[in-house]
């Protein structure tokens, strides 16, 4: 790189793209920038992407995260969330860093393991992107075979399924086809703004169990 990486700064909520970055000089810039950084980074076919977000993006990216954690715990599904881990492919030249992602039938495929490799690991099968200040690529996600990636960008959540290798967007969430999650999530967003985190979190428990309930009766 022409620049040292602390000549480089990206304001929270903007984002800088670098064309013709070779792999070894992305991995370079991984190692330099460590694992405590607040920028998240996104790689595709030499293209890399600098991002730094903003106090809401981080809010609703936990209140999101901690909604799917309940959903899985009122269903008795083990999994495994992993943040923003970086998930990346040498040999497709793709490398993400999403918001949070979710192992769940899958999960005790990569149970235990401190590091992963996406050449004999699977990929996470639900990733969650706050998309603030930017649209989501899809190409990462959709290379590395994410099963299914969430979009919010602050007024709805958008469900995309992959199918065929291309993301088709969804109505429903194949991980929880009997819950409304579109129609619901970002009510529930609000909601935490206004009552409180633990207050929305038991709001949104008893909503979980109220639909469960409805599909287990004959």
């Amino acid at each position: 790189m022409l620049l040292a990486l602390e000549q480089i700064i990206v304001p929270p909520g903007h984002k800088l793209l670098l064309k013709n970055v070779s792999w070894q000089q992305f991995q370079d810039i991984l190692k330099n920038l460590g694992e405590s950084r607040s920028a998240r980074l996104s790689y595709s076919q030499g293209t890399l992407e600098i991002m730094t977000p903003l106090p809401e993006h981080e809010d609703d990216k936990v209140i999101i995260g901690d909604f799917i954690k309940a959903i899985l715990e009122e269903m008795d599904i083990e999994f495994r969330s992993l943040g923003s881990t970086t998930f990346e492919n040498e040999a497709m030249r793709q490398a993400v860093e999403p918001d949070d992602c979710f192992y769940i039938q899958k999960e005790a495929q990569i149970r235990g393991k401190k590091r992963l490799n996406l050449k004999i690991d699977p990929p996470p099968e639900l990733a969650i992107e706050i998309d603030i200040t930017s649209r989501t690529k899809f190409n990462n996600y959709q290379e590395l075979g994410v099963t299914e990636l969430w979009r919010y960008n602050g007024k709805k959540i958008e469900i995309n399924i992959l199918q065929s290798g291309e993301y088709v967007q969804s109505e429903t969430s194949s991980a929880f086809p009997n819950l409304p999650i579109a129609d619901v999530l970002h009510d529930f967003v609000e909601q935490s703004k206004v009552r409180g985190r633990n207050a929305t979190m038991k709001s949104f428990r008893a909503w979980v169990r109220g639909q469960l309930a409805r599909h287990e009766q004959p």
